[in-house]
């Protein structure tokens, strides 16, 4: 007996595998059967490669039988957001628009790379319309649900990568993270999520939404299978200027070094947390795993999000501006709306919003010379429900959508490492970003891995499912 289930973490997927202890074709097929049991209620899956995965699967298998050796993740399930080329589909990047593009040709390279390294793609994710959303209710494939409560958001843009994580529906999911398209879903969901560094990640073969801040990344089930999956996905890649020089640097092995001698704060001033109880309960929590982790405050947070809204505006206008002209009733309002927006933004403004950037940057900088880990909360709230409008955020009523990420946003701004961990309650779930310096994401992982050692970051199974 192999002992494992729909939720056992990818590691231990690929050592049975390995161990012959059970088949890649059983696991595969598995998975299928409980995307087709399962999906229909979270809404998770646009497509799902069956045949090719069953291919791949034999192709595992008859490796093993011949006793060559197996590679890291070798018959571990696998699905990506729709924005990532998946050769023989068209990317839809979660549009009406793209469904006249013809199909790719090959595989975005983060999932040549995780094949290379044996894990077997099941097909492609739910999204938000070229990923400008943080709900998950995407207007053309229907909302994606939080498989904890489905009558809530599983969070954008990545909701399908977040969502089919939490129910089982793959041992690892690929998402993209701009200004906080991991981590919000990430938290929704209960599971662990990785935002790079940028440039760590090569986005080659995956449809963009704004250069200057997109990030590609893992989700998990636990942080060893964020560390595999992130490691194998390493290295330079032509087609990624971001992306063209940075060697691979795995952290696989040193995820259990522990936290001593390291400096760790709490972010505080802008990311406090006053009358949002449980992104506070989640913070405090962390904070006393860690030590009673001290508070900090990064100057010009406010403005440097306000640049990157400028900037995620006027290039992701830039980029669709032709069909802004002629298919303008073919997007989703809401999309569409920001769209028409950031192409009349003056070219003076976004000159000015790199230059802020650029000086908010500095701030973490010099932050870092004293402290090596920050945290923060991800969230300001767990999930709301499917359809809501509008929040109360420190006692006034705003617009839901762009302040979700009132705390993934200004970290995404300046392209730093996070790891969203996925903090026990009792309750739905949220999460909470720990935040270290430019190229460390070792750190990041290495704190995550405490935290889940000691119980307060856990991924928890939905009930119902």
């Amino acid at each position: 007996m192999s002992g494992l289930d729909a939720f056992s973490p990818a590691w231990r997927v690929a050592e049975a595998v390995a161990a012959g202890s059970v088949g890649a074709e059983t696991v595969v097929r598995e998975a299928l059967d409980r995307i087709a049991a399962v999906n229909p209620a979270v809404n998770a899956f646009t497509a799902v490669t069956a045949e090719r995965a069953l291919d791949r699967a034999r192709a595992v298998d008859a490796d093993r039988a011949a006793g060559r050796p197996l590679p890291p993740l070798a018959g571990v399930p696998f699905a990506v957001k729709n924005l990532f080329d998946i050769q023989g589909l068209s990317t839809l990047a979660g549009s009406k628009i793209n469904r006249d593009l013809p199909p790719a040709t090959r595989d975005g390279v983060l999932i040549e790379r995780l094949t290379a390294a044996g894990a077997v793609l099941i097909g492609a994710l739910n999204m938000g319309e070229y990923a400008y959303d943080f709900t998950g209710e995407n207007a053309h494939d229907g909302a994606c649900r939080n498989p904890h409560d489905t009558s809530r958001m599983a969070g954008g843009s990545s909701s399908g990568s977040g969502a089919a994580m939490a129910a089982g529906l793959a041992a690892l999911t690929l998402g993209s993270d701009t200004n906080g398209s991991i981590r919000v879903p990430a938290s929704f969901c209960g599971v662990f999520g990785l935002k790079p560094t940028y440039g760590r990640l090569s986005r080659a073969g995956s449809f963009p939404f704004c250069d200057s801040l997109d990030h590609l990344g893992p989700f998990a089930r636990c942080v060893r299978d964020l560390a595999l999956a992130y490691d194998a996905m390493q290295g330079p890649a032509s087609g990624d200027p971001a992306c063209a020089g940075r060697p691979a640097e795995p952290v696989s092995g040193s995820l259990d070094d522990g936290i001593d001698g390291l400096r760790i704060a709490t972010l505080g001033g802008y990311f406090d947390t006053e009358g949002m109880p449980e992104a506070a309960a989640a913070v405090e929590a962390v904070a006393a795993t860690l030590g009673g982790a001290h508070r900090v405050e990064v100057d010009g947070v406010a403005a440097g999000r306000a640049a990157a809204f400028v900037i995620t505006n006027v290039e992701s206008a830039a980029l669709h501006l032709a069909n802004l002209r002629t298919r303008l009733d073919d997007f989703d309002p809401d999309t569409r709306d920001r769209f028409v927006a950031g192409a009349t933004l003056p070219g003076a403004w976004y000159a000015r919003a790199q230059q802020v950037r650029r000086w908010y940057a500095e701030r973490f900088v010099e932050m870092f010379r004293h402290i090596d880990v920050l945290i923060a909360p991800a969230t300001p709230f767990p999930a709301p429900a499917v359809g809501q409008r509008t929040v109360a955020i420190r006692g006034r009523e705003v617009l839901l959508r762009p302040n979700i990420g009132i705390f993934t946003q200004p970290v995404s701004a300046v392209g730093l490492p996070v790891c969203a961990v996925p903090v026990a309650t009792s309750g739905l779930p949220i999460g909470v970003q720990v935040i270290a310096a430019p190229w460390r994401e070792d750190l990041c992982l290495r704190v995550a891995r405490v935290l889940e050692t000691a119980g307060t970051a856990r991924f928890a199974a939905p009930s119902g499912l």
